[in-house]
């Protein structure tokens, strides 16, 4: 950590994406889109490769673009931080962790996907 750094999170992943990207308006007229991202995790203990699913989140206009435009097994590199959400589902209250994506970008040569 730098000096006069209190904190820091960025998050840097590279994977492939998982099912359709769903994009929704929220009640507040938000717009957001995301995706499942899966990133390979070695396994060295096991011997076995083994994978992390790990939930995106695009709200600016230009992530959710290039999120618009991803199929599945598509591979990005996506840059972001993490992010807790919490919400209610039935009569719990519970949250999830997501990547809020500042930047998706398509890796070259990684595929398209449909």
């Amino acid at each position: 950590m730098e000096h006069g750094e209190l904190g820091h999170n960025s998050v840097s992943l590279v994977g492939r994406v998982s099912g359709a990207v769903a994009e929704r308006e929220l009640p507040s007229g938000d717009r957001v889109a995301t995706f499942r991202l899966v990133v390979p995790r070695p396994d060295a203990a096991a011997g076995r490769a083994t994978v992390d699913t790990v939930d995106v989140a695009c709200w600016s206009g230009r992530t959710r673009r290039v999120a618009g435009r991803l199929g599945e097994g598509s591979v990005v590199a996506v840059e972001g931080a993490l992010r807790r959400r919490f919400f209610t589902a039935g009569a719990a209250r519970v949250s999830r962790y997501e990547v809020e994506a500042v930047r998706v970008r398509r890796v070259p040569g990684g595929g398209r996907g449909p």
